[in-house]
């Protein structure tokens, strides 16, 4: 992965190999799926998923695929992420397995939920 800064996710795409890009782009179709409202952005020079605020994010590395969810989503799925390395909002998919698709399409419905829930909260204060 280079230092620049992409402009959009298929620049992003575009400069992964075809081997990581084939499970970036599952990666990124799962999350459109999952999250049909959501705008893709470049965020912190990764592919980013934002309604109301950016949702999840996701980046190649070395020897695994880093998926974002934010501290939540993490602590949400801790029993189904138990065979994974993770950290406080992160978790990292090694490239030499398959994605669990079905897995990071709950994550990110529960992103959704939870800042469409924020959303809701803020309206009836104001």
């Amino acid at each position: 992965m280079m230092n620049a800064k992409p402009s959009s996710v298929e620049e992003y795409l575009s400069w992964c190999s075809p081997e990581v890009r084939e499970k970036l782009q599952q990666m990124r179709e799962t999350i459109l799926k999952a999250i049909p409202k959501s705008k893709e952005v470049i965020s912190y020079s990764m592919p980013a998923y934002r309604t109301t605020e950016v949702l999840v994010y996701f980046a190649a590395a070395k020897k695994h695929i880093g998926f974002y969810p934010t501290n939540s989503g993490v602590s949400e799925f801790k029993k189904e992420l138990k065979n994974y390395v993770t950290s406080k909002g992160a978790i990292q998919f090694p490239l030499d397995k398959p994605l669990p698709l079905e897995l990071i399409a709950a994550i990110c419905q529960f992103r959704y939920l939870e800042a469409e829930v924020k959303v809701e909260k803020k309206n009836k204060k104001s």
